[in-house]
């Protein structure tokens, strides 16, 4: 999917961090330091302050002066209204993909489609999570438009997190990568019409997904 850029110091750290967080490695509710962190990433403080100061901002860690800090707890209704916010959003983003792709960026969509219907086929969350950063990701830089960019990338966390918590006792992975797989052949297809339909539909099984949650009591 092309050569990416070096990251600095604090984009690794941001990126270890956030992904312990959200496969809940580092558990909701959980006290955290500086020291401890640096200790088990391996990166040393000034990296980490700046990841956690990124990461206070997604809201998956609350900083209390003189209390210390806390990885954020799971939030039913927080996620019902960043679903809000998504259908509105992501509608407009992968318009916008499916208008302004280039060449080798309907050749990354076409990578990232066929491989979520590999992942539904064999329903391998792992490699779902995966494809479905890197979905988020390209889909924010194709649409080529920071603020859109910029609020992906400060809510996709937490609902990355939510997913992962409650996947395995009300979640439906093959639905769910073969409706991301839709979206991603819509925009290949330069369907924009195509592509918004599928963002609506992603967004009403996460709906649905997440008053399953609320309904089985997690």
């Amino acid at each position: 999917m092309g050569v990416k850029p070096a990251q600095s110091l604090t984009d690794q750290a941001y990126t270890t961090l956030e992904e312990l967080i959200v496969t809940l490695q580092i558990a909701p509710g959980q006290a955290i330091s500086e020291g401890e962190l640096c200790e088990q990433t391996g990166f040393g403080r000034t990296p980490v302050r700046e990841a956690l100061q990124r990461l206070a901002q997604q809201h998956l860690v609350s900083i209390f002066p003189r209390r210390g800090m806390f990885v954020t707890e799971i939030n039913v209704e927080t996620q019902l209204q960043l679903l809000e916010l998504r259908r509105e959003i992501e509608r407009l983003m992968v318009r916008l993909a499916a208008r302004r792709r280039t060449e080798a960026e309907h050749l990354q969509f076409a990578e990232i489609a066929a491989a979520m219907e590999e992942a539904a086929e064999t329903s391998d969350d792992e490699r779902f999570m995966v494809l479905d950063n890197a979905f988020n990701t390209l889909v924010g830089t194709t649409c080529r438009n920071a603020f859109a960019q910029t609020s992906m990338e400060q809510w996709n966390p937490l609902s990355r997190r939510f997913w992962y918590r409650h996947h395995t006792l009300v979640g439906d992975l093959p639905r769910m990568a073969a409706l991301h797989a839709d979206i991603a052949w819509a925009i290949v297809a330069g369907d924009e019409e195509a592509a918004a339909r599928a963002s609506d539909l992603l967004v009403d099984y996460l709906t649905a997904f997440t008053r399953a949650a609320l309904d089985a009591g997690h």
